[in-house]
C-alpha cells in the first residue's frame, strides 16, 4: 500500500517515538531488572503504534511504524538487540492484524491490539529461544515458571496457576494500554485541531 508524503512523515514520527521508547525506557527497565519489563515495553510500543493508526487509519500503517521502531532499535548500545527487534516486529504485526480486522479504528480494536501485543511477550521467549538461540523449550518453560513464581510468590509446582495469572495480567494490562491509547490519541488530535476520521467506540 502506498502512503502519501504527509502520511509517511506522520508514521515516521510515531515509529521514531516507539524506537526511542525501546532504546531509552527499555535500557532503564532492564538495568533495574523490573519484573514484566518486556510486557511494559510491548504495551507502550503498541500504544504508540495504535495512536499512529488514528492519524493514518490505513491498513499497513501500524506495521510500518513497528518496522521503523525495529530499525531504530539497532542503535541500542551495549545490549543484545536481535531478540528485542524480533519482538517489536512481532508486536507490530499482531497489532496490525487485529486492527485490520476492524473496518475503522475503534476502542475495542485498540484494546484487543494492546492485549495481543502484550500477550505476545509470553510467547516471544519460546520463539526466539528456539529459532535464534537454540534454547531447549523446556528450559524456556522453566524460566517462565521461575519468573512467575517469584513475582506472585507461588510454588513453581503451581504451573497452571502461574501461567493463568501471567496471561490474565498481560491481557488486563494490554487492554488498559489500548484504552489509554484510544483516549490519548483523541486528546492529541483535538489539541492539534484534527478531527478523528471515525470515532466509534469512544
Amino acid at each position: 500500500m502506498k502512503f502519501s508524503t504527509r502520511e509517511l512523515v506522520t508514521l515516521a514520527v510515531f515509529g521514531a517515538l516507539w524506537g526511542l521508547v525501546e532504546i531509552s525506557l527499555g535500557s532503564v527497565l532492564h538495568a533495574i531488572n523490573l519484573p514484566l519489563s518486556g510486557m511494559t515495553l510491548a504495551i507502550v510500543g503498541v500504544m504508540v503504534a495504535s495512536m499512529g493508526r488514528l492519524f493514518v487509519p490505513r491498513r499497513g500503517s501500524t506495521l510500518f511504524i513497528g518496522v521503523l521502531a525495529m530499525i531504530l532499535k539497532l542503535f541500542s548500545i551495549g545490549s543484545v538487540v536481535l531478540g528485542p527487534m524480533v519482538g517489536i516486529l512481532a508486536e507490530a504485526l499482531v497489532a496490525e492484524l487485529i486492527l485490520s480486522a476492524f473496518a475503522h479504528p475503534s476502542l475495542p480494536a485498540f484494546m484487543l491490539a494492546g492485549m495481543g501485543g502484550s500477550l505476545w511477550t509470553l510467547i516471544h521467549p519460546f520463539f526466539t529461544g528456539l529459532v535464534f538461540f537454540g534454547r531447549d523449550m523446556f528450559a524456556v518453560w522453566l524460566d517462565l515458571l521461575d519468573s512467575g513464581s517469584r513475582i506472585f510468590r507461588l510454588p513453581a509446582q503451581a504451573a497452571v496457576w502461574i501461567v493463568l495469572i501471567l496471561a490474565a495480567v498481560h491481557l488486563l494490562a494490554g487492554g488498559v494500554g489500548g484504552w489509554l491509547a484510544w483516549k490519548l490519541g483523541h486528546i492529541i488530535q483535538t489539541r492539534l485541531g484534527r478531527n478523528t476520521p471515525v470515532s466509534s467506540g469512544s
